[in-house]
Protein backbone atom coordinates (compact mmCIF):
# COMPACT_ATOMS: atom_id res chain seq x y z
CA UNK A 1 0.00 0.00 0.00
CA UNK A 2 1.53 3.29 -0.70
CA UNK A 3 2.08 6.01 1.36
CA UNK A 4 -0.87 8.55 1.71
CA UNK A 5 -0.68 12.38 0.94
CA UNK A 6 -0.58 13.35 4.26
CA UNK A 7 2.57 11.27 4.45
CA UNK A 8 4.43 12.60 1.63
CA UNK A 9 3.71 15.70 2.53
CA UNK A 10 5.16 15.00 5.93
CA UNK A 11 8.78 13.27 4.23
CA UNK A 12 8.58 16.63 2.20
CA UNK A 13 8.78 18.50 5.31
CA UNK A 14 11.52 16.29 6.44
CA UNK A 15 13.44 16.07 3.53
CA UNK A 16 13.74 20.16 3.12
CA UNK A 17 14.63 20.19 6.89
CA UNK A 18 17.74 18.31 6.17
CA UNK A 19 19.32 21.18 3.76
CA UNK A 20 22.90 21.84 4.19
CA UNK A 21 23.53 25.09 4.73
CA UNK A 22 24.77 27.70 6.93
CA UNK A 23 22.83 28.33 10.26
CA UNK A 24 22.42 31.38 12.70
CA UNK A 25 22.74 30.30 16.44
CA UNK A 26 19.09 31.36 16.39
CA UNK A 27 18.16 29.29 13.98
CA UNK A 28 15.65 26.72 14.96
CA UNK A 29 18.18 24.04 13.26
CA UNK A 30 21.05 25.41 14.90
CA UNK A 31 22.61 22.72 17.67
CA UNK A 32 25.90 24.09 19.27
CA UNK A 33 28.18 21.34 18.13
CA UNK A 34 31.33 22.64 19.03
CA UNK A 35 30.58 23.02 22.53
CA UNK A 36 30.00 19.84 22.90
CA UNK A 37 32.48 18.33 21.12
CA UNK A 38 34.97 20.71 22.61
CA UNK A 39 33.70 21.58 26.31
CA UNK A 40 36.99 22.85 27.07
CA UNK A 41 37.96 23.93 24.16
CA UNK A 42 36.12 25.93 21.66
CA UNK A 43 37.76 26.92 19.04
CA UNK A 44 35.03 30.20 18.45
CA UNK A 45 35.08 30.89 22.44
CA UNK A 46 39.09 30.79 21.72
CA UNK A 47 38.48 33.08 18.43
CA UNK A 48 35.85 35.51 20.33
CA UNK A 49 38.56 35.94 23.51
CA UNK A 50 41.60 36.52 20.99
CA UNK A 51 40.01 39.08 18.79
CA UNK A 52 38.62 41.04 22.03
CA UNK A 53 41.88 41.07 23.61
CA UNK A 54 43.81 42.37 20.24
CA UNK A 55 44.42 46.01 20.06
CA UNK A 56 45.31 47.71 16.68
CA UNK A 57 45.07 44.39 14.15
CA UNK A 58 44.83 40.74 14.25
CA UNK A 59 44.78 37.53 12.32
CA UNK A 60 43.02 34.27 12.58
CA UNK A 61 42.75 30.95 10.60
CA UNK A 62 40.24 28.74 11.07
CA UNK A 63 40.08 25.25 8.82
CA UNK A 64 38.61 22.23 8.42
CA UNK A 65 36.90 19.93 5.60
CA UNK A 66 33.62 21.12 3.75
CA UNK A 67 30.58 20.49 5.22
CA UNK A 68 32.76 20.46 9.12
CA UNK A 69 30.25 23.46 9.61
CA UNK A 70 32.95 26.76 9.27
CA UNK A 71 30.05 29.01 7.81
CA UNK A 72 27.96 28.31 10.83
CA UNK A 73 30.96 28.67 13.43
CA UNK A 74 31.66 32.36 11.68
CA UNK A 75 28.16 32.90 12.03
CA UNK A 76 28.12 32.38 15.64
CA UNK A 77 31.67 33.93 16.02
CA UNK A 78 29.99 37.39 14.61
CA UNK A 79 26.67 37.35 17.13
CA UNK A 80 29.52 36.48 19.98
CA UNK A 81 31.69 39.84 19.15
CA UNK A 82 28.94 42.10 18.22
CA UNK A 83 27.93 43.58 21.90
CA UNK A 84 31.98 44.08 22.25
CA UNK A 85 31.61 47.13 20.36
CA UNK A 86 32.68 45.66 16.56
CA UNK A 87 31.66 45.98 13.05
CA UNK A 88 31.57 41.95 12.15
CA UNK A 89 31.27 42.08 8.40
CA UNK A 90 30.94 37.95 6.88
CA UNK A 91 32.44 38.12 3.36
CA UNK A 92 31.53 35.14 1.43
CA UNK A 93 34.47 35.14 -1.37
CA UNK A 94 32.84 32.37 -3.60
CA UNK A 95 30.85 35.73 -5.22
CA UNK A 96 33.94 37.45 -5.73
CA UNK A 97 36.39 34.95 -7.02
CA UNK A 98 37.26 32.30 -9.02
CA UNK A 99 37.46 29.18 -7.06
CA UNK A 100 39.23 26.95 -9.39
CA UNK A 101 42.33 29.43 -10.61
CA UNK A 102 45.17 30.06 -8.71
CA UNK A 103 45.00 32.89 -6.71
CA UNK A 104 47.73 35.64 -6.28
CA UNK A 105 48.05 38.89 -3.33
CA UNK A 106 46.76 41.24 -5.71
CA UNK A 107 43.64 39.65 -7.19
CA UNK A 108 43.06 38.33 -3.34
CA UNK A 109 43.18 41.54 -1.81
CA UNK A 110 41.32 43.44 -4.53
CA UNK A 111 38.64 41.07 -3.95
CA UNK A 112 38.10 41.24 -0.51
CA UNK A 113 37.98 45.15 -0.85
CA UNK A 114 35.09 44.87 -3.14
CA UNK A 115 33.53 42.17 -0.87
CA UNK A 116 33.93 44.72 2.06
CA UNK A 117 32.64 47.81 -0.06
CA UNK A 118 29.39 45.28 -0.78
CA UNK A 119 28.96 44.01 2.53
CA UNK A 120 29.78 46.55 5.28
CA UNK A 121 26.36 48.60 6.39
CA UNK A 122 27.48 50.93 8.87
CA UNK A 123 29.11 53.27 6.68
CA UNK A 124 27.58 55.75 3.79
CA UNK A 125 27.69 53.71 0.57
CA UNK A 126 28.64 56.47 -1.70
CA UNK A 127 31.39 57.43 0.68
CA UNK A 128 32.63 53.44 0.29
CA UNK A 129 32.19 53.27 -3.13
CA UNK A 130 34.02 56.86 -3.73
CA UNK A 131 36.69 55.52 -1.61
CA UNK A 132 36.93 52.50 -3.75
CA UNK A 133 36.72 53.73 -6.86
CA UNK A 134 39.53 56.29 -5.56
CA UNK A 135 42.01 53.48 -4.09
CA UNK A 136 41.33 50.36 -5.86
CA UNK A 137 39.40 50.73 -9.27
CA UNK A 138 41.55 54.36 -10.30
CA UNK A 139 44.83 52.52 -9.31
CA UNK A 140 43.43 48.86 -11.63
CA UNK A 141 42.74 51.08 -14.40
CA UNK A 142 46.34 52.73 -14.75
CA UNK A 143 48.22 49.25 -14.63
CA UNK A 144 46.21 47.12 -17.32
CA UNK A 145 44.07 48.04 -20.30
CA UNK A 146 40.51 48.01 -18.74
CA UNK A 147 37.98 49.00 -21.85
CA UNK A 148 35.47 51.61 -20.76
CA UNK A 149 32.73 49.27 -19.38
CA UNK A 150 34.85 47.89 -16.85
CA UNK A 151 36.49 51.01 -16.17
CA UNK A 152 33.23 52.25 -14.74
CA UNK A 153 32.24 49.11 -12.72
CA UNK A 154 29.36 49.78 -10.61
CA UNK A 155 29.80 48.69 -6.99
CA UNK A 156 26.79 47.78 -4.38
CA UNK A 157 23.82 46.35 -4.03
CA UNK A 158 22.56 46.30 -7.76
CA UNK A 159 26.34 44.41 -9.48
CA UNK A 160 29.62 44.56 -8.09
CA UNK A 161 31.37 44.64 -11.78
CA UNK A 162 35.09 43.85 -10.43
CA UNK A 163 33.53 40.86 -8.14
CA UNK A 164 31.61 39.16 -11.31
CA UNK A 165 34.63 39.59 -13.37
CA UNK A 166 36.99 38.01 -11.10
CA UNK A 167 34.85 35.23 -10.53
CA UNK A 168 33.30 34.72 -13.85
CA UNK A 169 36.09 35.60 -16.65
CA UNK A 170 39.30 33.57 -15.89
CA UNK A 171 40.92 35.67 -19.05
CA UNK A 172 40.10 39.03 -17.21
CA UNK A 173 41.83 37.60 -14.01
CA UNK A 174 44.39 36.05 -15.75
CA UNK A 175 45.17 39.93 -17.31
CA UNK A 176 44.42 41.35 -13.73
CA UNK A 177 47.33 39.48 -12.11
CA UNK A 178 49.74 39.41 -15.00
CA UNK A 179 49.53 43.18 -14.84
CA UNK A 180 50.01 43.51 -11.48
CA UNK A 181 52.88 41.50 -10.96
CA UNK A 182 55.44 44.63 -10.72
CA UNK A 183 52.81 46.38 -8.54
CA UNK A 184 52.13 44.16 -5.69
CA UNK A 185 53.88 46.62 -2.90
CA UNK A 186 51.43 49.20 -4.33
CA UNK A 187 48.35 46.71 -4.69
CA UNK A 188 48.72 45.82 -1.04
CA UNK A 189 49.47 49.85 0.13
CA UNK A 190 46.26 50.63 -1.82
CA UNK A 191 44.51 48.25 -0.01
CA UNK A 192 45.60 48.70 3.12
CA UNK A 193 44.97 52.18 2.86
CA UNK A 194 41.71 51.69 1.80
CA UNK A 195 40.73 49.54 4.71
CA UNK A 196 42.28 52.28 7.28
CA UNK A 197 40.36 55.00 5.77
CA UNK A 198 36.98 52.95 6.23
CA UNK A 199 37.87 51.80 10.54
CA UNK A 200 38.50 55.53 10.42
CA UNK A 201 35.14 56.39 9.08
CA UNK A 202 33.49 53.81 11.34
CA UNK A 203 34.98 55.49 14.48
CA UNK A 204 34.25 58.50 13.14
CA UNK A 205 30.33 57.80 13.04
CA UNK A 206 30.55 56.17 16.24
CA UNK A 207 32.65 58.21 18.27
CA UNK A 208 34.88 55.55 18.94
CA UNK A 209 38.02 55.48 18.78
CA UNK A 210 38.55 52.05 20.17
CA UNK A 211 36.01 50.61 17.74
CA UNK A 212 36.92 47.49 15.93
CA UNK A 213 36.03 46.58 12.60
CA UNK A 214 36.38 42.28 12.02
CA UNK A 215 36.07 40.74 8.71
CA UNK A 216 35.05 37.09 8.92
CA UNK A 217 36.45 36.15 4.96
CA UNK A 218 34.81 32.54 4.51
CA UNK A 219 34.76 30.15 1.52
CA UNK A 220 38.72 30.93 0.80
CA UNK A 221 39.36 26.92 1.89
CA UNK A 222 36.99 26.14 -1.33
CA UNK A 223 40.48 26.91 -3.51
CA UNK A 224 40.82 23.85 -5.88
CA UNK A 225 41.68 22.85 -8.65
CA UNK A 226 39.30 21.19 -11.45
CA UNK A 227 42.03 19.29 -13.41
CA UNK A 228 44.30 17.20 -11.79
CA UNK A 229 47.50 18.47 -13.84
CA UNK A 230 46.42 21.70 -12.39
CA UNK A 231 46.43 21.07 -8.96
CA UNK A 232 49.80 21.65 -8.17
CA UNK A 233 49.50 25.28 -9.36
CA UNK A 234 46.22 25.93 -7.30
CA UNK A 235 48.38 24.47 -3.92
CA UNK A 236 51.68 26.61 -4.73
CA UNK A 237 49.25 29.55 -5.20
CA UNK A 238 47.33 29.41 -1.67
CA UNK A 239 51.00 28.37 0.18
CA UNK A 240 52.20 31.79 -1.53
CA UNK A 241 49.38 33.70 -0.81
CA UNK A 242 49.39 32.67 3.24
CA UNK A 243 52.73 32.45 3.93
CA UNK A 244 54.58 34.30 1.39
CA UNK A 245 52.49 37.40 1.67
CA UNK A 246 51.72 37.14 5.37
CA UNK A 247 52.17 40.77 6.34
CA UNK A 248 49.86 41.91 3.31
CA UNK A 249 47.20 39.54 5.02
CA UNK A 250 47.55 41.43 8.23
CA UNK A 251 45.94 44.08 7.51
CA UNK A 252 46.42 47.48 9.37
CA UNK A 253 43.43 48.34 12.16
CA UNK A 254 41.40 45.26 11.23
CA UNK A 255 41.11 41.67 12.76
CA UNK A 256 41.00 39.57 10.26
CA UNK A 257 39.62 35.53 10.24
CA UNK A 258 40.67 34.07 7.17
CA UNK A 259 39.48 30.17 6.43
CA UNK A 260 41.73 27.76 5.08
CA UNK A 261 41.84 24.50 3.50
CA UNK A 262 43.25 21.55 5.35
CA UNK A 263 45.56 20.66 2.96
CA UNK A 264 47.71 24.38 4.05
CA UNK A 265 48.76 22.93 7.09
CA UNK A 266 51.22 20.72 5.46
CA UNK A 267 52.28 23.02 2.83
CA UNK A 268 53.23 26.10 5.45
CA UNK A 269 53.60 24.37 8.80
CA UNK A 270 54.51 27.51 10.27
CA UNK A 271 51.55 29.41 8.53
CA UNK A 272 50.13 30.88 11.86
CA UNK A 273 53.47 31.84 13.38
CA UNK A 274 54.30 34.17 10.12
CA UNK A 275 50.06 35.54 9.93
CA UNK A 276 50.92 37.55 13.50
CA UNK A 277 51.29 34.45 15.71
CA UNK A 278 48.09 33.15 16.20
CA UNK A 279 46.32 29.83 16.91
CA UNK A 280 44.92 27.55 13.47
CA UNK A 281 41.24 26.79 14.88
CA UNK A 282 40.50 23.63 13.23
CA UNK A 283 36.62 22.09 12.81
CA UNK A 284 36.50 17.99 12.50
CA UNK A 285 34.10 15.64 12.45
CA UNK A 286 31.36 14.23 15.01
CA UNK A 287 33.16 11.28 16.69
CA UNK A 288 30.59 8.70 16.40
CA UNK A 289 33.94 6.13 17.26
CA UNK A 290 36.58 6.39 19.07
CA UNK A 291 40.37 5.15 17.66
CA UNK A 292 39.74 1.64 18.28
CA UNK A 293 36.65 1.64 16.51
CA UNK A 294 34.26 1.27 19.48
CA UNK A 295 31.12 3.26 19.10
CA UNK A 296 30.89 6.56 21.46
CA UNK A 297 27.44 7.00 22.89
CA UNK A 298 28.14 10.76 23.57
CA UNK A 299 28.20 10.97 19.60
CA UNK A 300 25.30 8.92 18.59
CA UNK A 301 22.85 10.93 21.29
CA UNK A 302 24.32 14.23 19.38
CA UNK A 303 23.54 12.89 16.18
CA UNK A 304 19.86 12.19 17.93
CA UNK A 305 19.60 15.77 19.01
CA UNK A 306 21.09 17.25 15.71
CA UNK A 307 18.11 14.88 14.02
CA UNK A 308 15.52 16.28 16.68
CA UNK A 309 16.25 19.88 16.02
CA UNK A 310 15.65 19.18 12.45
CA UNK A 311 12.24 17.02 12.25
CA UNK A 312 11.03 15.84 15.82
CA UNK A 313 8.80 13.27 14.46
CA UNK A 314 11.45 11.61 12.80
CA UNK A 315 11.28 8.04 14.65
CA UNK A 316 7.86 7.68 12.52
CA UNK A 317 10.41 7.68 9.58
CA UNK A 318 13.87 5.98 11.32
CA UNK A 319 14.27 3.85 13.94
CA UNK A 320 16.87 4.81 16.86
CA UNK A 321 18.81 1.62 15.31
CA UNK A 322 18.71 2.87 11.96
CA UNK A 323 19.33 6.65 12.93
CA UNK A 324 22.97 5.32 14.71
CA UNK A 325 23.65 3.00 11.32
CA UNK A 326 23.28 6.32 9.57
CA UNK A 327 25.32 8.56 11.62
CA UNK A 328 28.33 5.44 11.92
CA UNK A 329 27.90 4.64 8.23
CA UNK A 330 28.72 8.16 7.80
CA UNK A 331 31.61 8.68 10.37
CA UNK A 332 30.01 11.63 11.87
CA UNK A 333 30.13 13.59 8.69
CA UNK A 334 27.11 16.06 8.58
CA UNK A 335 27.06 16.61 5.46
CA UNK A 336 26.89 12.68 4.40
CA UNK A 337 24.42 12.18 7.28
CA UNK A 338 21.86 14.36 5.27
CA UNK A 339 22.39 13.04 2.67
CA UNK A 340 21.69 9.67 3.62
CA UNK A 341 18.39 10.83 5.25
CA UNK A 342 17.48 12.45 2.52
CA UNK A 343 18.21 9.75 -0.31
CA UNK A 344 16.15 7.34 2.13
CA UNK A 345 12.94 9.49 2.14
CA UNK A 346 13.26 9.78 -1.27
CA UNK A 347 13.47 6.30 -2.04
CA UNK A 348 10.94 5.49 0.32
CA UNK A 349 8.24 8.60 -1.24
CA UNK A 350 8.93 6.86 -4.75
CA UNK A 351 8.58 2.93 -4.28
CA UNK A 352 4.37 2.61 -4.22
CA UNK A 353 5.18 -0.18 -1.57
CA UNK A 354 6.85 1.87 1.27
CA UNK A 355 6.09 1.93 4.81
CA UNK A 356 6.82 3.51 8.05
CA UNK A 357 9.55 3.53 9.93
CA UNK A 358 11.40 2.16 7.11
CA UNK A 359 12.82 -0.97 5.59
CA UNK A 360 16.41 -1.51 6.61
CA UNK A 361 16.88 -2.39 2.47
CA UNK A 362 15.92 1.63 2.25
CA UNK A 363 18.93 2.53 4.17
CA UNK A 364 21.03 0.14 2.30
CA UNK A 365 20.07 1.60 -0.98
CA UNK A 366 21.03 4.87 0.13
CA UNK A 367 24.28 3.51 1.45
CA UNK A 368 25.46 1.73 -1.52
CA UNK A 369 24.33 4.74 -3.68
CA UNK A 370 26.71 6.98 -1.57
CA UNK A 371 29.21 4.29 -1.50
CA UNK A 372 28.78 4.45 -5.24
CA UNK A 373 30.04 8.21 -5.74
CA UNK A 374 33.33 6.76 -4.07
CA UNK A 375 34.29 4.40 -6.16
CA UNK A 376 36.25 2.63 -8.10
CA UNK A 377 39.51 3.50 -6.27
CA UNK A 378 43.09 3.58 -8.03
CA UNK A 379 45.53 1.09 -6.46
CA UNK A 380 47.40 3.26 -5.33
CA UNK A 381 44.73 4.93 -3.06
CA UNK A 382 43.59 1.86 -1.97
CA UNK A 383 47.00 1.06 -0.44
CA UNK A 384 47.56 4.75 1.01
CA UNK A 385 44.07 4.28 2.54
CA UNK A 386 44.77 1.32 4.37
CA UNK A 387 47.40 2.51 6.06
CA UNK A 388 45.47 5.96 7.02
CA UNK A 389 43.18 3.00 8.44
CA UNK A 390 45.53 1.50 10.21
CA UNK A 391 47.60 4.23 11.81
CA UNK A 392 44.82 6.83 11.72
CA UNK A 393 47.63 9.60 10.69
CA UNK A 394 47.60 11.62 6.96
CA UNK A 395 51.06 9.79 6.10
CA UNK A 396 52.05 12.24 3.55
CA UNK A 397 55.42 10.77 2.48
CA UNK A 398 56.49 13.57 0.39
CA UNK A 399 55.37 16.46 -0.67
CA UNK A 400 54.84 15.81 -3.97
CA UNK A 401 52.07 13.92 -3.05
CA UNK A 402 50.23 16.48 -1.04
CA UNK A 403 47.85 16.81 -4.03
CA UNK A 404 46.26 13.18 -3.35
CA UNK A 405 45.72 13.77 0.41
CA UNK A 406 43.96 16.93 -0.27
CA UNK A 407 41.32 15.23 -2.37
CA UNK A 408 41.28 12.56 0.42
CA UNK A 409 40.17 15.62 2.24
CA UNK A 410 38.35 17.30 -0.20
CA UNK A 411 35.74 14.84 -1.66
CA UNK A 412 35.92 12.90 2.71
CA UNK A 413 37.06 9.69 1.54
CA UNK A 414 39.03 10.28 4.84
CA UNK A 415 37.74 12.28 7.54
CA UNK A 416 39.35 14.28 10.64
CA UNK A 417 38.73 13.72 13.89
CA UNK A 418 39.92 15.36 17.63
CA UNK A 419 40.13 13.83 21.22
CA UNK A 420 43.56 15.48 22.45
CA UNK A 421 45.24 15.15 19.36
CA UNK A 422 44.06 15.28 15.87
CA UNK A 423 43.58 11.68 13.83
CA UNK A 424 42.10 10.27 10.76
CA UNK A 425 40.51 7.66 9.26
CA UNK A 426 38.83 6.34 6.02
CA UNK A 427 35.31 6.96 5.43
CA UNK A 428 33.21 3.52 6.30
CA UNK A 429 31.58 3.33 3.70
CA UNK A 430 34.78 1.91 2.04
CA UNK A 431 35.64 0.13 4.87
CA UNK A 432 34.34 -3.77 3.40
CA UNK A 433 36.08 -1.98 0.36
CA UNK A 434 39.22 -2.03 1.32
CA UNK A 435 39.10 -4.88 3.38
CA UNK A 436 38.09 -7.08 0.14
CA UNK A 437 40.73 -6.28 -1.74
CA UNK A 438 42.77 -6.85 1.04
CA UNK A 439 41.65 -11.26 0.92
CA UNK A 440 42.02 -10.77 -2.83
CA UNK A 441 45.49 -9.44 -2.68
CA UNK A 442 46.59 -11.79 0.48
CA UNK A 443 44.87 -14.61 -1.15
CA UNK A 444 47.12 -14.04 -4.59
CA UNK A 445 50.00 -13.55 -2.58
CA UNK A 446 49.24 -16.81 -0.68
CA UNK A 447 48.65 -18.35 -4.46
CA UNK A 448 52.02 -17.71 -5.61
CA UNK A 449 53.32 -18.55 -2.77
Amino acid sequence: MSLTRETQAQLKTFFQSLQDRPLEPDDAFYVAIQQQIHPDADPIIEMHTSIRWSESSSVHLLSGQRGSGKSTELRRLRKLLLPDECDVVLLDMRDYMNMTRPVEITDFLVSVMAALTDALENVDKDFLRDLFKTRILDFLSTRMKIDAPKAELSLGPLKLGLGASLREDPSFKGRLQESLRGHVAQVVKQAHDFAVEVVAELRKKTGREDRKLVLLVDSVEQLRAEAADEASAMYKSVEELFSGHAAALNIPHVHMVYTIPPYLVPLAPSVGRVLGGGSIFTLTSLKVRGRDGQETSEGLALMERIMQQRHSAWRTVFTQTQLHRMALSTGGDLRDFFRLARNCLVKAASNTKSSLPLADTVLSDSENHLRREMLPLAEADKKWLRRIQKTKKPGLEEIDHLPQLARFLDTHLVLNYRNGEDWYDVHPLLWDELKSDARDDSARADGQG
